[in-house]
């Protein structure tokens, strides 16, 4: 006879027992009463570039791509269409001489009595359209014949050539002029077309061809998309920094950003190639454009939608030194500093004010109380410190309140940061740029990074900053959850460092899922819909409980820094009068967490407990599980002064306590 073993027993008769999780015992000190260092408005913001098409077919709700014709290749987007026996010619016209901003326009000529030629725009990827939306059709327009005038027709095509929406239009008179008319579209689709038909034989100008849904943020005709504005003010950021990185630079000077072309008419701000467009060999992008719909007027305006400080970026005389790396010499970069001193006039100025009449005049009365401005984006060596030396005595001189943003380089380390750090500093700059982009390994180490520096000089903005899970750049890299859970126990010393660091975001912020160059990126977008990544809620979850003031959470008389996978912070909340507590669980254990808090004199029974968590450490959202990974949140008993809290593995928890007193 055989013997069973015990465990075998208890299969056969279908009792099972596991291996016991361990579970590790920690014991937090918090000092409640003792305030480290006040946390800015400023702390957690969002970071926008034109990048991954963030801009035009994304943020942008301008669905018809080169609509004024100012792409290379003068109708890419556009294919020549007919039906009904229709025919005719596009031929694109060159004015430069007369609208240098807008130098192209077609003439489109009907050759038949009958049938319709035209043509149809492919859009951005396509057109998100939506069934029972209303969306605008406008056209700049004007006949050739007055007495035999060219009709025009709009249709969307869905998908598989279906007609889901239609309207009609009959410009009249040979003057340049506006038309418009709006139409409801019968279904939803991702992937749809414009067509543009013309009937009756002649021929008509055509320019500016565009189409926005009714329901933009806010609902302003020619605005932003309400879906991804949404995403943003759900963050709740302290301030917006725009409109890039490497495009202020530019590839060369030529191809920088100037924002005195992206404000007014937007038929008068001139196009420009995105620098994007061909930076990444594995993602080239050839139809990536810069129409500036998404102008400095709409940056500072989405700024003060959101609750955000605006904090512009502006090119220093340099292009990107990766690329081209080309510069303005010392004794012509009056006009780079006179653009920056203007930009302050323009967002500040009164109506005595040259720029600040312009403001005024395109419907903002107010002032956008600008305090922060970056001169330069990732510049390094001697050429930079020379012309960041004439743009901050200049910009001092005469707005001496504003705070200027230096760039440390685009490393964290190395000879190019420690030059520039050493120097800057030597100048008592206001704010220091640092960036990187590492692997959680790196995040994870680096938790104590500024917990040395000097906290009386120059502060630091976490300019740009996202964990890598393969190389830097890779087109292999993932918004999974690793990578972001280490930001987050990143972040808790940023925080705790909040008299040194006032100012961190993530870089980049959004990425359409079939135009993107560079991952990973904080929100992910098709045609209709987005969705925020792991990395997103981290950072929604620390701007939302940045509190107001830093107070010492310890374990074993230290900081909280990666003991037993323990990362930790605490803040009060003076506005709610609420401690903040913040613990990363990244070890694969569960842990219980003991609370011993001194300096208050007790608790309101119930807390409010979020956590972001999941066994999975490569498990991401997608357009089609957008919610994979999202923050849960409870009530939690609280009695007295002490308690007890259970972190799960993998596990990013807030705590939010309302003080007795």
């Amino acid at each position: 006879m055989k013997f069973l073993s015990l465990s075998a027993l208890l299969l056969l008769s279908g009792i099972s027992f596991t291996k016991a999780q361990p579970v590790n015992k920690l014991n937090y000190v918090i000092k409640a009463d003792s305030i480290k260092a006040h946390v800015q408005p400023t702390m957690y913001g969002i970071f926008f570039e034109d990048i991954n098409m963030a801009a035009d077919g994304g943020v942008y709700a301008e669905l018809v791509k080169n609509r004024s014709f100012e792409f290379n290749d003068n109708l890419m987007g556009w294919a020549k269409q007919k039906k009904n026996g229709g025919n005719g010619t596009v031929t694109v016209v060159d004015r430069a001489k007369e609208r240098p901003e807008n130098p192209h326009y077609i003439t489109l000529a009907v050759n038949t009595n009958s049938g319709y030629f035209g043509l149809s725009n492919e859009g951005f990827r396509g057109m998100g359209i939506k069934a029972d939306e209303t969306y605008n059709f406008s056209v700049f327009a004007h006949q050739h014949d007055i007495t035999n005038p060219v009709k025009l027709a709009i249709e969307l095509h869905d998908s598989t050539g279906v007609v889901i929406g239609r309207a009609s239009l009959n410009p009249v008179g040979k003057e340049w002029k506006r038309y418009h008319v709006s139409f409801k579209a019968t279904a939803t689709t991702l992937k749809a077309q414009l067509y543009l038909w013309c009937s009756h034989k002649g021929s008509i100008d055509l320019d500016m061809v565009s189409l926005f849904p009714q329901h933009t943020w806010k609902n302003r005709p020619g605005g932003l998309r309400a879906d991804l504005v949404q995403k943003l003010y759900d963050l709740h950021p302290g301030f917006l920094r725009f409109p890039g990185g490497c495009i202020v630079e530019g590839r060369d000077l030529a191809n920088r950003y100037q924002w005195k072309k992206t404000i007014g008419d937007v038929d008068k701000r001139e196009n420009i190639i995105n620098r994007w467009n061909v930076e990444f060999k594995h993602r080239l992008t050839p139809d990536y454009y810069q129409t500036f719909g998404l102008g400095f007027m709409e940056y500072f305006m989405l700024a003060e939608d959101i609750g955000a400080s605006p904090l512009p970026i502006l090119n220093c005389g340099m292009a990107c030194q990766y690329n081209t790396g080309q510069l303005v010499p010392l004794n012509q970069i009056d006009p780079y500093i006179q653009d920056a001193l203007d930009l302050i006039e323009f967002a500040n100025g009164s109506a005595d004010t040259k720029w600040g009449r312009l403001r005024i005049s395109l419907g903002h009365p107010k002032p956008f109380n600008l305090k922060l401005m970056g001169v330069g984006n990732e510049q390094w060596g001697e050429q930079y410190i020379e012309r960041w030396k004439v743009f901050e005595k200049a910009i001092k001189q005469k707005y001496p309140y504003m705070q200027l943003v230096s760039s440390a380089g685009p490393d964290p380390s190395g000879p190019k940061f420690d030059y520039l750090n050493a120097t800057l500093r030597g100048f008592n700059a206001d704010i220091l740029d640092e960036h990187y982009y590492r692997n959680p390994e790196w995040f994870l180490k680096n938790v104590k990074r500024y917990d040395d520096y000097d906290r009386k000089g120059s502060k630091i903005f976490a300019g740009e900053y996202a964990a890598q899970s393969g190389d830097i750049g890779s087109p292999k890299n993932k918004n999974n959850w690793e990578c972001a859970m280490s930001e987050a126990a990143f972040m808790t010393g940023l925080e705790r460092n909040a008299d040194v660091v006032i100012m961190a975001s993530y870089a980049p912020l959004l990425a359409k899922v079939d135009a993107w160059q560079w991952t990973p990126d904080l929100i992910w977008f098709d045609n209709l819909t987005s969705y925020g990544t792991p990395n997103y809620y981290v950072q929604q979850l620390y701007s939302v409980n940045k509190g107001t003031d830093v107070v010492p959470i310890t374990l074993g008389g230290q900081a909280v820094t990666g003991q037993q996978g323990q990362f930790a912070s605490a803040v009060l909340d003076k506005k709610t009068n609420e401690l903040v507590i913040k613990v990363i669980n990244t070890s694969k254990d569960k842990s219980t967490a003991s609370f011993d808090i001194t300096g208050v004199n007790g608790f309101k029974s119930e807390g409010l407990l979020t956590t972001l968590q999941s066994d999975d450490l490569d498990i991401q959202n997608s357009i089609s599980k957008p919610e994979a990974i999202k923050p849960v949140t409870r009530n939690m008993k609280v009695s007295g002064k002490e308690l007890s809290l259970e972190l799960k593995p993998y596990s990013f928890n807030i705590l939010r306590l309302k003080m007795a007193n």
